[in-house]
């Protein structure tokens, strides 16, 4: 496309024009010509991205996880920006203008955003053409008409006026005097206010193979036009203009004098066809592929056919913007593109990603005051629970729940996540674990009431960070009205160098609690010669080893069991701590001839967790299923127990009104059935006990029934009331399926417990720190009523 604007002399003048030759107006028109020159893509900024560069790519911000992610920052290779003058003075001298002509070479990183080309200014003698020097010795009526330069045309009319007064002043040797121009506008328009300025007689564009698309880019982004003064900077300016557009590989504009001003000739070259982008991750050792092809072909894919556009690669833009939100919501927050090699020849374009690779994980202890101290925990305990290694890829998602497993040792009242530049390789980071230790030790007093217990009080003590391997020890003294309690228990949560976090309790104990199995019913039968009620005494130790069955252990399990053995001794004593087992009906109480029974028992459990929450559950399920065996190892007592119990949660399609709206508390349906078998020897205090807090509500602690099998079923509606508070409907229901005879001695049907009963009620649900606190009222079957406190949900 040509674009032509030619301004028609008039007569007058064209006769002057032999002997305006040498006029000063002429001579400056022509060492102006001279400074323009040719001007070439090297002298527009090459705005590259280095990796060779030792890279500040992950700032020591804190990663803040409910969301905060932590940012690389790309390092771009700076290019000074170099500008030129064109000088004119008063005084007759001889100046030449040298453009310098600078080609990128092919490896070089595509610029994004050029700068003003270098143009450079000498002194040399020479001739009077473009390429030398021109000298001239101006009158002081001519100096006077160059010193006052016209106001550029915005218009092609004011173009042909401001000519008109330049050409009056060339004629009859008077300044002309254009409009106002401000000083910021000629600054801005022109250059600087001393810049000598040339008419434009033309504008020609090259090099866009009839593309009428690609030369209206040219068109709209250049500001010289025909008809129109222009100065070097404004050129200079159009030169970068071009390529701002982002669809040209080089540029160069270059000026030439004709009889009715300059004429400037635009020759661009554009970037190739796209033909596909492609990502090279760095460090380029590592091949994860976290931008799968298909979400550059989602981005890209539109552009494929269509001149390379480098704005589109530009940091900012809405191509680049919407690659790093899909970093973003897939959590690779610390994924960047940093930077674009050249497009090819066949228009493959490459995008340099730093992907934010892990080098190294370091634990660091603070105080408050974020104070370096020395810490107690040892840092593998830290790092076993985090998934993210070094080598991997930084995450957000697993970096939250790395975060949740730590805090959730109980070793920590903060833990901060901070990333700075890997020492090996700037393009990887340093993980940061900025923790807090929490006190590990505490001892606490308390008292509460139970209806298993009674009115009871409690001390315990416990140490969470043994040797500052995580390993827990428990100690507990608590004595009521119904039971006295010691028991002391060593944790290890995870044993050391275990691919699948087994853990293993130690447990010794002694208790001594009014048995359920020999009390209550409609009749007292106590102890025969004491009158007593009989005691059951305890003492015993036992190891149990757990895990989970997933092979992924940073994932939560479904399943989980248990494996272990348990020694114990039972006496059957008074209230002094003699021992005595013959009750009032005659019936032996425990199962050797002298009161003192030895078991030794293998345990298995395993469970099957579904849950959503396991505190407060509102959907899903959970399933119980364990064993005992014993073995006769300093006793002749061998039974199987077989104990198993299914619970599941619906939501409600009954929803009772609440005092608080959208309190986010759910209405749920719970359900609970349970079961359980003992075959072979039996001592009657191993029976299963029935009713009370815990099967049938309404009923006292094991006033429905002790049996050598049983069946329970449990229903309840949940719902919210206001705030903390919730409300429970509920109705239980027990047998002991008639073998409370099997059981030696027949305690129940001695004290005259029916054997299976149902009770029904309302509840209430209090939220505290440790729990549900949990209060139900019920009523039986039978008449009868009763309060019932615990803590937790039932199931």
């Amino acid at each position: 496309m040509l674009v032509n604007f030619r301004l028609t002399w008039c007569v007058d003048v064209q006769k002057k024009q032999s002997l305006d030759r040498f006029h000063p107006r002429t001579i400056a028109l022509w060492a102006t010509i001279a400074a323009l020159g040719s001007m070439s893509p090297a002298q527009a900024k090459t705005n590259s991205f280095s990796t060779d560069a030792r890279l500040d790519l992950f700032p020591t911000d804190e990663l803040e996880i409910s969301s905060q992610a932590s940012e690389i920052k790309p390092v771009a290779q700076a290019a000074e920006t170099q500008l030129a003058s064109v000088v004119t003075d008063i005084t007759p001298t001889t100046v030449a203008v040298a453009v310098e002509q600078i080609s990128p070479s092919d490896d070089e990183t595509v610029a994004i955003a050029p700068e003003l080309p270098t143009v450079a200014v000498a002194t040399v003698p020479g001739n009077n053409s473009l390429e030398t020097a021109v000298a001239f010795e101006p009158t002081f009526e001519e100096t006077a008409a160059i010193a006052e330069p016209p106001e550029l045309a915005a218009t092609p009319d004011q173009a042909i006026e401001n000519t008109a007064l330049v050409t009056a002043a060339l004629t009859e040797g008077e300044a002309a005097v254009p409009p106002e121009v401000t000083q910021e506008q000629l600054v801005a328009q022109e250059g600087a206010p001393n810049e000598a300025r040339v008419l434009v007689a033309e504008i020609q564009i090259n090099g866009t193979g009839g593309n009428i698309e690609l030369e209206q880019e040219v068109v709209q982004a250049i500001e010289t036009r025909a008809g129109l003064p222009t100065t070097v900077t404004q050129i200079r300016n159009d030169v970068n203009r071009i390529y701002a557009t982002g669809l040209f590989a080089n540029v160069v504009a270059t000026p030439e004098d004709t009889p009715l001003g300059v004429k400037v000739s635009y020759d661009v070259v554009p970037n190739p066809v796209l033909t596909q982008v492609t990502v090279q991750a760095l460090p380029v050792d590592d091949n994860r592929e976290i931008t799968p092809p298909e979400v550059i072909e989602d981005i890209f894919g539109d552009r494929y056919g269509e001149i390379i556009n480098l704005n589109d690669f530009q940091e900012g833009s809405g191509k680049l913007g919407q690659l790093e939100r899909y970093y973003q919501d897939n959590g690779y927050d610390l994924a960047k593109v940093i930077g674009i090699d050249e497009p090819t020849a066949d228009g493959r374009v490459t995008l340099v990603v730093v992907e934010g690779v892990i080098e190294d994980i370091r634990i660091n202890f603070i105080d408050l005051d974020n104070e370096p101290v020395d810490g107690r925990t040892r840092d593998f305990i830290i790092t076993r629970e985090m998934e993210l290694q070094p080598g991997d890829v930084f995450r957000r998602d697993v970096a939250q729940r790395d975060l949740q497993r730590v805090f959730g040792l109980g070793l920590f009242e903060d833990v901060q996540l901070e990333f700075t530049t890997g020492e090996e390789d700037p393009t990887k980071a340093i993980l940061n674990l900025n923790v807090i230790e929490a006190n590990s030790g505490s001892i606490a007093a308390g008292g509460g009431i139970s209806s298993a217990s009674g009115f009871f009080g409690t001390v315990s003590y416990q140490q969470q960070n043994v040797g500052g391997n995580n390993h827990r020890l428990n100690t507990e003294v608590q004595l009521g009205t119904r039971e006295a309690l010691f028991d002391v228990s060593f944790t290890d949560p995870w044993i050391a160098n275990d691919p699948y976090r087994t853990s293993y309790t130690v447990n010794a104990f002694r208790r001594r609690s009014i048995s359920l199995i020999f009390d209550g019913g409609d009749t007292d039968v106590d102890l025969l010669v004491s009158g007593d009620r009989p005691r059951v005494v305890r003492t015993g130790g036992g190891l149990t080893f757990s895990r989970p069955l997933s092979r992924d252990i940073f994932e939560r399990s479904d399943w989980n069991a248990s494996l272990g053995f348990q020694y114990q001794t039972i006496k059957i004593t008074d209230g002094d701590g003699n021992t005595e087992f013959i009750d009032q009906a005659g019936n032996q109480l425990s199962f050797d001839d002298d009161g003192t029974d030895n078991i030794f028992a293998l345990r298995f459990n395993i469970v099957r967790d579904k849950r959503d929450n396991p505190t407060a559950p509102t959907s899903g399920s959970v399933t119980r299923f364990g064993t005992d065996q014993t073995i006769p190892l300093g006793s002749n007592i061998v039974f199987n127990r077989v104990r198993a119990s299914h619970s599941f949660y619906l939501d409600s399609p009954l929803k009772f009104p609440n005092f608080q709206k959208d309190s986010g508390k759910s209405h749920t349906l719970a359900f609970n059935i349970q079961g359980g078998s003992i075959i072979g020897d039996l001592p009657p205090y191993e029976a299963f006990s029935l009713g009370g807090s815990n099967s049938v509500r309404g009923y006292e602690e094991g006033n429905v029934g002790s049996g050598r099998h049983y069946l329970q079923a449990t229903a309840e509606y949940r719902f919210p009331v206001f705030s903390v508070v919730g409300g429970t409907l509920f109705a239980d229901y027990a047998t002991d399926l008639g073998s409370g005879s099997d059981v030696p001695g027949d305690p129940a049907g001695t004290r005259g417990k029916p054997g299976s009963g149902f009770g029904y009620g309302i509840g209430v649900r209090v939220d505290s720190p440790l729990g549900n606190i949990r209060v139900d009222y019920g009523l039986n079957d039978q008449g009868d009523s009763r309060i019932h406190f615990g803590i937790g949900e039932r199931f």
